[in-house]
């Protein structure tokens, strides 16, 4: 275990841009923001017109709704390239799909389809890891009779009228997929971590966060009224300082112990494609009597042999994360999300949790779609187990293979089908995307405030549905963007074999 340990920690890469792009990055913002306040002090005197709400005269000793500054990067600097986002999809989000075509006859204030349709673009964007975002009537044949049989609402919560057959069945089928006693599903994703992590900490326990956890995560915490604190991602040093500090220190003023300790970590960070160092979380956590809550939105069904997520991955036993939890959204084409572990957790839960009480139950068509995809996961419906996990895993390795030969910096772990690619400069994020969907490849790209201002970035998402040709054809235009924009900013030498670790690299854990 210690082996796989270390060559899954030095596959992982976070390399530095030089000192140059750094530069230019910043320099870049600033231009632009001196432009910003050039043209606001436009509209200040009445030589330009302002199109965002403003605040009503009438109501000038009310508490503004608006703070200006707020408003400055969206105004000056977001709504100059809003054209590469929210891009309307009008087809299946599978390997390729259909983009409706519109433009701006105000510079991206406001927009207008044309009518016309950019047919078959490669879809790099969508979270569809395992290709069931499908809609073949062959494969769906399960989802169309339980829609007949069950139709499309529940219109009840869990606890009143709302809980079926299928309910419960998924629920078996996602504990027994994850090797736990229980498990409870609810209809929403985010609403998993957002509403059940108040019922599990609450005022008088101390949780402590990954800085890069994903918002419904931070939004958990806040609801819980328990004590925050962030540690750097995926440092164990930082992690372990703060449980030996709250173990030693206690509760500010009173000195008294935490009611409780959760650590709170993803299985894959959705904008660095890190995994986490699960292993070493789990010893810390047992040495300082911890517990752990893991979010697999995006590791579930996408990595391990067998795609049971992280713990697979690192070969730990499952019971030894205390909560379990993740999102049929991405790898099993659907909706909602799960929170398993022991039957008393999960128990205590299904009185306790928000959306179990509040929320209206997941969609019958819903249910039975996560069930015929975990099904086939397991190979449980006659088709060869792990055979869309195994394709994910080739195409993972060969895309990002491929992308460092060519001298792009990508983030995170070999594994992982997360790729981001560091574009850094605000110009050139805007003119790749552009220059990717001229090329009929649509892609997502982040910047500030999602991620560090000097960061900016565009994330590749791989499915088990993209064939090499796909794949090639999507490098190749990469190639030839990456050359004409200047994007290849990596320094390091990749070979087209795959790395090895070096034995020296092994460490006992």
């Amino acid at each position: 275990n210690s082996i796989v340990l270390s060559c899954l920690s030095c596959n992982e890469s976070f390399e530095q841009a030089p000192m140059y792009v750094a530069v230019m990055t910043y320099l870049g913002f600033g231009i632009v923001t001196l432009f910003g306040y050039f043209r606001d002090f436009l509209r200040a005197v009445g030589l330009e017109k302002c199109n965002l709400a403003q605040e009503r005269v009438e109501q000038k000793d009310f508490v503004p709704l608006y703070q200006d500054f707020e408003n400055f990067y969206n105004r000056n600097l977001y709504m100059r390239v809003r054209d590469n986002w929210n891009r309307p999809v009008c087809s299946l989000p599978g390997p390729v799909f259909d983009l409706m075509e519109r433009v701006s006859d105000d510079y991206n204030w406001t927009f207008r389809l044309t009518g016309r349709t950019l047919h078959n673009a490669i879809n790099m964007g969508s979270y569809n890891y395992l290709g069931f975002a499908e809609n073949n009537a062959d494969f769906l044949k399960t989802v169309a009779d339980k829609t007949q049989q069950y139709g499309v609402g529940v219109c009840s919560t869990r606890q009143e009228m709302g809980t079926l057959s299928i309910h419960e069945e998924l629920e078996q089928l996602v504990a027994s997929f994850l090797r736990v006693e229980s498990s409870m599903t609810f209809g929403m994703g985010f609403a998993t971590n957002s509403m059940n992590i108040p019922a599990i900490v609450g005022k008088g326990g101390l949780i402590l966060s990954d800085e890069l956890n994903h918002t419904s995560l931070i939004l958990g915490a806040r609801l819980s009224g328990a004590t925050i604190r962030v540690f750097k991602h995926n440092n164990m040093h930082s992690l372990e300082k703060m449980l030996r500090e709250a173990v030693c220190s206690g509760q500010p003023r009173t000195h008294r112990p935490w009611k409780k300790i959760l650590i709170m970590v993803e299985g894959i960070y959705s904008m660095e494609g890190s995994v986490v160092r699960l292993s070493e979380i789990i010893a810390l956590k047992k040495k300082y009597k911890a517990y752990l809550y893991l979010d697999e939105a995006h590791s579930i069904g996408a990595v391990g042999p067998s795609g049971r997520g992280v713990a697979e991955l690192f070969n730990v036993n499952p019971a030894d994360v205390d909560v379990m939890m993740g999102t049929f959204t991405k790898s099993f084409g659907a909706a909602g999300g799960y929170i398993a572990g022991k039957k008393e957790l999960v128990d205590y839960l299904r009185s306790h949790s928000h959306s179990a009480v509040y929320a209206s139950a997941m969609s019958p068509p819903v249910t039975e779609q996560i069930l015929r995809a975990m099904k086939c996961i397991m190979g449980k419906d006659g088709s060869t187990e792990g055979e869309r996990i195994r394709q994910l895993a080739e195409n993972t390795r060969y895309f990002r293979a491929r992308l460092k030969e060519m001298g792009f910096i990508i983030y995170g772990n070999d594994d992982s089908p997360v790729v981001p690619i560091l574009l850094y400069m605000p110009g050139k994020v805007v003119a790749f995307a552009r220059e990717m969907l001229e090329r009929k490849i649509g892609v997502v790209v982040v910047g500030f405030p999602a991620t560090p201002i000097t960061e900016a970035r565009a994330r590749f998402c791989l499915s088990a549905s993209h064939t090499r040709a796909m794949l090639n054809q999507v490098l190749r235009h990469m190639n030839e963007v990456g050359d004409n924009l200047c994007l290849k900013f990596s320094r390091l030498k990749y070979s087209s074999c795959p790395n090895l670790c070096d034995e020296t690299d092994f460490e006992l854990i």
